[in-house]
């Protein structure tokens, strides 16, 4: 018995084909490692797949689907975090087809955020790629569980370290 109210459940490729860039920066922001990556990457689309049918349209697509794919991310963390042979980290190679030089230039400042925001603490990292991906700031205390004056403030505090961090690697 289907409620006549309800949204239309949306397909799985439609996710994937509207928020696969936004997955893919998920999983960007909480993995280093290109194969580990893919993998998370993989993961959080099982995990969306699974979770599908249960969408009943009380939030937007955007958040359920980022929902899924942040919970996914925080457990690979902390799965990683367990295991002290996954910190021998081998960096990815850069790009051997890189473009013009101001393209290269933009290319490393973009790896470097990505360093400084896979450095952060695991609240301040979900909080920023939360953000990243135009999460209201009442949308992101919904997800996590938080005030709306509590996201604009861990959020000012992770966008001065960020600032402070890409000052000094620069």
């Amino acid at each position: 018995m289907s409620d006549a109210g309800a949204p239309p459940r949306p397909s799985f490729a439609a996710v994937v084909a509207e928020h696969g860039a936004a997955i893919a920066r998920v999983a960007a922001a909480f993995e280093a490692n290109a194969a580990r990556r893919d993998e998370l990457g993989q993961e959080i689309l099982l995990a969306i797949w699974q979770s599908l049918p249960r969408f009943r349209g009380e939030s937007a697509l955007k958040t359920f689907v980022l929902r899924i794919a942040h919970n996914r991310a925080v457990d690979h963390a902390l799965q990683a975090s367990r295991d002290p042979a996954r910190d021998e980290v081998q960096p990815d190679l850069p790009d051997p087809r890189s473009g013009p030089e101001h393209t290269a230039g933009l290319r490393q400042r973009g790896e470097r955020l990505a360093r400084i925001v896979r450095g952060l603490p695991l609240a301040q990292r979900q909080l920023v790629t939360l953000a990243l991906e135009g999460l209201s700031h009442e949308e992101i205390g919904g997800m996590l569980g938080i005030s709306v004056g509590n996201v604009a403030v861990r959020l000012n505090r992770a966008r001065k370290q960020i600032t402070r961090e890409m000052g000094e690697s620069a």
